[in-house]
């Protein structure tokens, strides 16, 4: 049984100079460490960071503020991690080796942050078992949430992931219009279209354009949109003439690329009715009125938590009399996976308070869904960039399209 160690490019604490630039990271915020522990791929975070591959036993990565990064292993995994060379490595084989290595470990630690959330507050972070929680509370150290050194070293994107997003953003902005044009043509020629033939053909596309990494897509008609997650399946329901569609799409060029997801809304009819209307208006404010409150925090030489992006779209939407039918968070981190490990806007699912910082990317979209009604979203994508809030889809969804 042979494990194999990896040293990918975002494998940041593989190298000196990485652990150097964390080591720094750590002073600043206060903490003794970061410990990294994983259980059978269980930690996606660390694993990254670390350029592990394949491993099946318990292992513990500390990346001290000061001195040199050790790890705490088992007997059999020493190949697993070898490509870690200039760590100081301590093995166990029996439980209570481990227990005595993890108190050897963290001797002198007294904060210690680590992929953890403290009530669940961001779900995404909570990755240490309550197990090996107490374990550690029981050497006298607390344990702190890693959440802005993981949105800073992990969730951050590299050169080639903007650009590719960029690309894939296009990909995505053009397909959607042509899906609802096709939509469209078909029930002007008088020929049937469904909620699932018309997913199926853009799943096709998505491969067929050049995003085929977690391709997928949402295609609902009317009161379907009103659940936000909502699967036709292969069928689903008739596409006609005065239905109101929304179609969600996403993809990404390869694994490890940063995906693109948008979601956009059309009416399959002339004039927009005054509630399709009032309610696009109140979505559309929404979700500008984030990036106005990024770009104005960026100018103030300020930095903006994820709950306070999700506040501003969630209190537009609340003044308008909507805000019992806004049911999920304002946006969602992406990073190269569609839900990514960084910063989320949340102020209802969660309390997201990491910061939005330089280099980190997610979705702004806001949305009304009254059951039995309707269901209407719209959904861009933004990084953080050098400069401020970037939009990532060259022309942002104005007006609802129409037959």
């Amino acid at each position: 049984m042979k494990g194999k160690g990896g040293t990918g490019a975002d494998a940041l604490l593989a190298s000196e100079e990485g652990v150097t630039r964390v080591q720094g990271a750590l002073g600043e915020l206060g903490f003794d460490a970061w410990l990294i522990y994983d259980f059978k791929d269980r930690n996606p975070i660390g694993r990254s960071l670390l350029g592990l591959e394949w491993t099946t036993r318990r292992g513990f990565a500390l990346v001290p503020a000061n001195g040199p990064p050790r790890l705490l292993i088992h007997a059999i995994e020493r190949s697993s991690w070898r490509h870690l060379d200039g760590w100081k490595q301590d093995v166990y084989a029996s439980r209570q080796e481990m227990e005595r290595g993890l108190h050897a470990l963290l001797a002198g630690c007294r904060r210690v942050a680590a992929e953890t959330s403290p009530g669940g507050a961001v779900p995404y972070l909570d990755l240490v078992p309550a197990g090996i929680y107490e374990m550690i509370a029981a050497t006298g150290v607390r344990l702190l949430g890693s959440g802005d050194l993981v949105s800073k070293y992990y969730a951050v994107w590299t050169p080639r992931q903007r650009e590719e997003h960029g690309l894939a953003s296009e990909v995505v902005r053009k397909l959607a219009r042509d899906a609802f044009d096709r939509a469209a043509e078909r029930i002007r020629s008088g020929q049937r279209v469904t909620e699932g033939e018309l997913a199926a053909w853009i799943r096709t596309e998505l491969v067929a354009r050049g995003v085929p990494d977690q391709a997928d897509c949402i295609v609902a008609i009317g009161p379907a949109a009103a659940d936000p997650h909502y699967d036709p399946g292969a069928v689903g329901h008739l596409i006609s003439r005065g239905d109101v569609l929304l179609i969600d799409l996403w993809g990404a060029a390869h694994p490890g690329s940063a995906p693109a997801d948008q979601t956009w809304m059309g009416y399959l009819g002339g004039e927009l009715p005054p509630r399709v209307a009032e309610i696009w208006g109140v979505i559309r404010s929404a979700r500008d009125g984030v990036v106005a409150a990024l770009e104005e925090c960026h100018a103030a030489g300020e930095v903006m938590r994820g709950f306070e992006a999700d506040d501003v779209a969630r209190s537009a939407i609340s003044e308008a009399g909507y805000g019992e039918y806004f049911i999920h968070r304002t946006g969602h981190s992406i990073d190269r996976d569609l839900h990514g490990r960084g910063p989320n806007l949340d102020n209802l699912e969660t309390h997201d308070d990491r910061l939005l910082l330089a280099g980190v990317g997610f979705s702004v979209e806001p949305g009304i869904y009254i059951p039995g009604e309707v269901g209407m979203r719209t959904e861009i994508n933004v990084f953080m960039g050098a400069d401020g809030p970037e939009v990532t889809v060259s022309k942002p969804q104005e007006e609802v399209f129409r037959l």
